[in-house]
């Protein structure tokens, strides 16, 4: 690995609560300059309040679901040096919908919204950085055998499956792309019997991510660094 990671800096895209949340603690934690997204008018306050803390911490407005933000925010971050890109941003759906509201709620975001932030901002990654999305280890279709969680394991599955049909367009691209698997965790969206808190898996995502940095080419691996079936 070449690249000089002592004064490195994260955009992190849906950063407001739980794991994107923690992920900017575990790199700020780390010594990083963090460019931590929400979006506008969050009712949630934490990140703000970490930000007034820390001044390596700025934080930046941004609906994945609207692609006008998304180019809006990649102008105001032209000028910045960005070492690692993270895509967080995702909604698990609304259970009392019907399967074909869930189904289309979560492509929008968890599909159409990582992948247009994707195309739109690595391009303002270094060389030898890191572009990632979080995926699931739900999204894995040779390991389903419980089945469960359609809507959302179905848009992680397609979200693993655009993040390769784009790693097949950038063969050259400078930067390693990884899609990562955090586990099961207590956030609102993994519910108070998971098995992981935040902490933890933040921490083993975030050195997970280090070990791509000065590589090329696609991963899907978990928050341990391990490899999952796709």
């Amino acid at each position: 690995m070449t690249t000089d990671l002592k004064s490195a800096t994260a955009l992190i895209v849906g950063a407001s609560r739980g794991l994107g949340y923690g992920l900017v603690e575990r790199f700020l934690e780390r010594g990083w300059r963090v460019i931590a997204t929400e979006r506008r008018n969050s009712s949630r306050p934490a990140l703000r309040q970490l930000a007034g803390k820390n001044s390596r911490l700025s934080i930046e407005n941004v609906d994945i679901d609207k692609e006008e933000e998304i180019a809006a925010l990649r102008t105001r971050l032209a000028n910045r040096q960005i070492n690692l890109l993270m895509i967080n941003a995702g909604v698990a759906g609304d259970a009392t919908s019907s399967f074909q509201q869930q189904l289309m709620t979560v492509m929008r975001t968890n599909v159409g919204g990582a992948m247009a932030a994707v195309r739109a901002l690595s391009p303002l990654v270094l060389a030898d950085g890191v572009v990632a999305v979080m995926s699931s280890g739900l999204a894995s279709i040779s390991a389903n055998t419980d089945g469960g969680w359609e809507p959302y394991r179905s848009s992680k599955a397609a979200l693993n499956q655009s993040l390769r049909s784009f790693a097949a367009e950038m063969r050259d691209a400078p930067w390693s792309l990884t899609a990562v698997a955090p586990g099961w965790v207590k956030t609102d969206m993994g519910g108070p019997e998971a098995l992981l808190d935040v902490a933890t898996s933040t921490g083993g995502v975030a050195d997970m991510l280090l070990t791509r940095f000065g590589q090329r080419g696609l991963a899907f691996l978990n928050y341990r660094g391990e490899t999952l079936g796709w």
